[in-house]
């Protein structure tokens, strides 16, 4: 008799299903797990005996056979210790086989049987969802898990819980969801002095999910306006919000189990790697850009960043999602996210002061700014000069508009596209824009076409930098609450566009 029970492998932000069978047979006895498991899924039988025998189970003196069906499919991670565990159980004959076959189970055990928390418990009842099972889990995993209601979850601490619970001696309680974590923003638009230009600029790529470059001289407050893009972003919707929630389980960001209506914003230090940024490493754990989905990456010192490292960004803005591909995995995770590039105009930083300037300029500045290709140029629909704020502006008292009221105009155009998306557009933002739906929401009055004609024409404007134009301007457009894209939008959009033009 073959007894089993069911958990997950993770491939990406999918949850693969894996039957765990176990058979007890004649023979030297023996334990063995088969099925290409990882380190930690072999060991999982030592702490499967410990736990077991600190209820006074003995394992038979039987050849004890674990399979992990499919067996091509590699298994990784130590949450296989639970389903293991119980699909023992249910081959001698503790726990009832039927009762087990309809769990999906995934935790770690601790020697003394406790159960430790386990990372990927979302993606796990969804994956029980689809197949109308139940899932049990550690009780630190539930809150988290139970945001998908339509699967029963149930958390236990112990394994002596999960025995009562399957024999019905005494039931689990359902888990309820985590909480949603209000947005809190420490950091605010009023704060800063000074720069306005560069606030309508995040202003607009806020309203539209367009990338922005800044550059400017150290100390002239790029970080700070980044640090307070999240402020004016507008909330999560409930499917962006699980969407981003699966791949932070995997990542185990989520606290608690609870869910964040707040965008991400991820900021990761010049110096990381390649791995780190993209996705990649042991079990091909998703990077930064992956983080970062439906919210902002910033790369501060962007041409410090490694030329490789920048490279692959390409691809991934485009379709938003990257390939993670090793010899032995290939993982697919989505990254839609808001590039926010910031950068000195040279390596001293002073290119625009004289008395400042070192005696490479202006060479300095082409050879820095040099590190970032033509092509990922290319791809950031807004650039913007930051330039440093005068020792007067400082003195002044802060009249800066508050980030609740750009956020309210950000919102309202975000429901502008929101409204269009509804009527059957594939693109939720304007930066998401290409082919005939472009061409019918952004084509300019006759004015505009004129101006963005001969603009293209003089500065030699790519397929792309011309589509990305007019994405813009249907997002300047749609804060000016605008049905039409006219001569201002696309003057508005081309001045960000050609911002370090040389013949400018």
């Amino acid at each position: 008799m073959v007894a089993f029970t069911q958990t997950v492998a993770f491939e990406g932000v999918e949850a693969r299903l894996v039957e765990v069978q176990c058979a007890l047979s004649p023979g030297i006895p023996n334990f063995s797990i088969v099925g290409l498991p990882d380190k930690a899924v072999s060991e999982a039988k030592e702490r499967v005996r410990a736990a077991l025998a600190t209820l006074c189970i003995a394992l038979p003196s039987q050849r004890i056979t674990v399979n992990l069906s499919p067996a091509d499919l590699p298994k990784e991670g130590s949450h296989f210790d639970l389903p293991i565990a119980i699909a023992l159980l249910a081959a001698l004959e503790i726990i009832p086989q039927d009762i087990a076959a309809e769990y999906v189970a995934l935790g770690e055990l601790s020697l003394d049987g406790k159960l430790v928390s386990v990372l990927g418990a979302l993606p796990s009842a969804m994956s029980a969802a689809e197949e109308n099972l139940s899932l049990i889990c550690p009780s630190g995993s539930g809150a988290e898990a139970a945001w998908v209601a339509a699967t029963p979850v149930y958390g236990a601490q112990t394994l002596t819980q999960v025995i009562q619970h399957m024999t019905s001696s005494a039931p689990l309680p359902p888990c309820l969801p985590g909480e949603v974590k209000g947005e809190t923003f420490s950091r605010d638009f009023a704060d800063v002095k000074g720069q306005e230009r560069a606030k309508r600029a995040l202003e607009i790529a806020a309203a539209g999910g367009h990338h922005v470059l800044m550059v400017g001289t150290p100390g002239s407050g790029k970080s700070m306006l980044a640090a307070r893009l999240p402020s004016i972003l507008p909330p999560l919707s409930p499917q962006e919000a699980l969407e981003t929630s699966m791949i932070h389980s995997l990542a185990g960001l989520l606290d608690e189990g609870g869910i964040s209506r707040a965008r991400p914003f991820r900021e990761p230090h010049h110096t990381a790697s390649m791995a780190a940024i993209v996705g990649g490493g042991r079990g091909a754990q998703p990077g930064e850009i992956s983080l970062a989905h439906n919210g902002v990456l910033f790369l501060d010192e962007f041409p410090e960043f490694p030329r490789t490292t920048l490279e692959t960004l390409r691809q991934p803005i485009e379709t938003g999602e990257v390939m993670v591909a090793r010899a032995n995995a290939h993982i697919r995770y989505p990254c839609r996210f808001m590039l926010v590039a910031a950068a000195n105009p040279c390596k001293c930083g002073y290119l625009s002061e004289s008395t400042r300037a070192c005696s490479r300029a202006p060479i300095c500045g082409e050879d820095y700014l040099g590190r970032i290709s033509g092509p990922l140029m290319d791809r950031f629909d807004l650039r913007v000069e930051v330039p440093p704020v005068s020792f007067h502006d400082l003195d002044l008292p802060s009249k800066g508009e508050p980030s609740q009221a750009i956020r309210a105009r950000v919102t309202e155009a975000r429901e502008i596209q929101t409204a269009r998306a509804r009527q059957g557009l594939t693109a939720k933002v304007n930066s998401d824009l290409e082919g005939s739906e472009l061409e019918a929401l952004a084509e300019p009055d006759t004015e505009g076409r004129a101006l963005l004609n001969k603009v293209a024409e003089r500065y030699g404007l790519s397929a792309r930098g011309y589509h990305r134009i007019l994405r813009v301007a249907r997002t300047v457009a749609d804060l000016d609450a605008s049905e039409t894209v006219r001569f201002a939008h696309v003057s508005e959009a081309i001045s960000y566009r050609l911002a370090f033009t040389k013949e400018l």
